[in-house]
């Protein structure tokens, strides 16, 4: 109890401390080879950062350290999406409280499991001397080690010494080494070290007057862009004895963390948040409509869209734009009902043959079901989500006062969607938006609110014909390929994959730099590995700024 209370002091203080993470703190960043046919513009870097862990890398980062069957059951607050991703919103957000107590939760689950008799003997280094009583020399054994993957980097004698103590302290009081084994990395795993992450900085030695992360916080930045997980111990080795900080070294160790089974996870994530996935966390269909939309459908069409995407550019390294053209993918038991093919005995893959209406990820049924109604497609939604999430092109909100009726109660003379949206663009009021958005989701009206393909609606044929920025075409096959020739599809992917590698939304002054960063990818064939190597190996990167907190968040906004 006297160890909670604690705890409890430790979360108070926190919040009191306003660890918002809007900025690191001003302390005191590698100029990177390039094999580029474009020069990199001279920046002064990107901002430090202080964010918290999301709960894919803290939980990915207990797996990796402490073995995959050690995974609590956790479910912490979303960060509010900034610039188009979650992942930014880590940077921003408050931390409360209530917050805390669920990273507690946490970490009470991983340190108990951590010691007990199945997991003890693979995970602590060494015996102690009674298992009755504390044992100095093994409690620091595993607690460096363990310490060191945790936060990041070796903890110092001082910070190892407390949480030694607090073990050697809590064994003596319970007659029990593991418990308090348990006790001090349970205080470890909700130390502010472990759940923030704070981005320090150095003056750079071979470029006078800037700043380069160090090489902890270098490492943390890389292993969280790439890996969605805190930092391995090949990296921390490259990190502690120079090398990341080297030309040659820093691009080894990228291509070894591109190569990495580690790369999937960290694209996983990447991906999921892009796309905006984490609305199918609130996303709901009217069973008497979509009878087939079962919960497992649901799961499943998540899936196979990030499996698509995992195969097309992680695997096979092939061009990005091809994801909108493609018919291959995987379809599970649950999936195959609604695409009305025969069903699989599990998870297979499976190419759309050609002709079929199917082609690209735009048609998977990720895409339509979330961007619909429960009860309906939305031609309006699907193409504001292809705008937003795929081109990064924001769509003002509608008016407070415009008048839905027409698509929420249609007349029986407007019997499809494009009846219905051209009601709206009878609306000076709300033409504007729609011309931006409609052409392209009327494209997708073959599909239903579930994805399930259809001819008709209400008895009349569906006209599926539209436009995207003066590209004309006649069927969904049409907007896939305006899709992949679109300029803005590649550039958005570069701006996207940049904020999420730096932890914060892009600005003005950075434009030259996405500029290149495009001519790099265009020169890669628009493959994935290149592009996130080009990021990873940027003197931007590597070099950072100071900003004021306010200043972050005017940005942010």
């Amino acid at each position: 109890m006297r160890f909670f209370g604690r705890l409890s002091n430790i979360f108070i203080g926190l919040a009191a401390a306003g660890l918002l993470g809007c900025a690191a703190p001003p302390d005191e960043a590698a100029t990177p080879t390039t094999v580029s046919k474009v020069s990199e513009p001279a920046t002064d870097g990107s901002t430090k950062r202080l964010r918290i862990l999301t709960e894919a890398q803290y939980l990915n980062t207990i797996a990796y350290v402490f073995g995959p069957d050690i995974r609590p059951v956790a479910t912490f607050p979303p960060s509010q999406r900034t610039d188009g991703l979650i992942a930014l919103g880590t940077s921003r957000g408050g931390v409360t409280t209530q917050q805390l107590e669920l990273y507690q939760k946490a970490a009470l689950t991983v340190s108990q499991m951590a010691v007990d008799e199945k997991h003890r003997a693979f995970l602590i280094p060494c015996k102690p001397a009674s298992e009755a009583a504390a044992d100095r020399a093994c409690a620091t054994a595993f607690l460096k080690e363990k310490g060191r993957l945790l936060n990041r980097r070796s903890l110092t004698e001082a910070e190892l010494n407390a949480f030694v103590t607090e073990a050697v302290n809590s064994a003596d009081g319970l007659k029990d080494f593991y418990a308090g084994l348990a006790i001090a990395l349970e205080a470890m795993l909700v130390s502010p070290n472990v759940l923030f992450v704070t981005e320090t900085s150095e003056p750079d030695p071979a470029a006078p007057g800037k700043q380069r992360l160090d090489a902890a916080s270098l490492a943390t930045r890389l292993s969280l862009f790439l890996w969605n997980a805190v930092p391995d111990d090949g990296l921390l080795k490259a990190a502690e004895n120079g090398e990341l900080h080297t030309e040659k070294g820093r691009a080894r160790q990228v291509e070894r963390m591109l190569l990495s089974v580690r790369l999937e996870t960290g694209m996983r994530a990447f991906f999921d948040d892009m796309f905006g996935f984490d609305d199918f966390n609130a996303l709901s269909k009217d069973a008497s409509v979509y009878p087939k939309f079962t919960g497992q459908a649901m799961t499943d069409a998540r899936e196979e869209t990030i499996r698509t995407v995992v195969e097309h550019l992680v695997t096979q390294k092939k061009d990005y734009r091809d994801l909108y053209t493609t018919r291959a993918t995987f379809i599970s038991p649950a999936l195959a009902v609604i695409y009305g093919l025969t069903t699989p005995p599990n998870w297979t893959r499976y190419e759309f043959p050609d002709g079929s209406p199917r082609a690209g990820i735009l048609t998977h049924i990720s895409f339509l079901a979330v961007h619909s109604h429960p009860g309906r497609s939305s031609a309006t939604l699907r193409g504001k989500a292809l705008r937003e999430l795929l081109l990064c092109q924001p769509v003002p909100r509608p008016p407070a006062n415009v008048d839905f009726s027409a698509v929420e109660n249609p007349k029986a003379n407007l019997r499809t969607a494009r009846d219905r949206v051209n009601a709206h663009l009878e609306n000076p009021v709300c033409a504007g938006c729609h011309k931006i958005t409609d052409p392209m989701g009327l494209a997708l009206e073959n599909f239903d609110g579930s994805g399930r393909y259809r001819e008709t609606e209400r008895g009349s044929p569906i006209d599926a014909s539209g436009s995207l920025d003066g590209k004309a075409f006649t069927d969904v096959a049409g907007l896939g390929q305006a899709m992949h020739d679109h300029p803005s599809l590649t550039s958005c992917l570069v701006k996207r994959a940049y904020s999420y590698a730096t932890g914060g939304p892009t600005e003005p002054s950075d434009r030259p730099l996405l500029t290149y960063l495009d001519a790099r990818f265009a020169e890669e064939g628009y493959t994935l590995p290149g592009l996130l190597r080009g990021i990873a190996l940027s003197q931007s990167f590597l070099h950072v700024n100071d900003a004021a907190p306010a200043v972050q968040a005017a940005r942010a906004n």
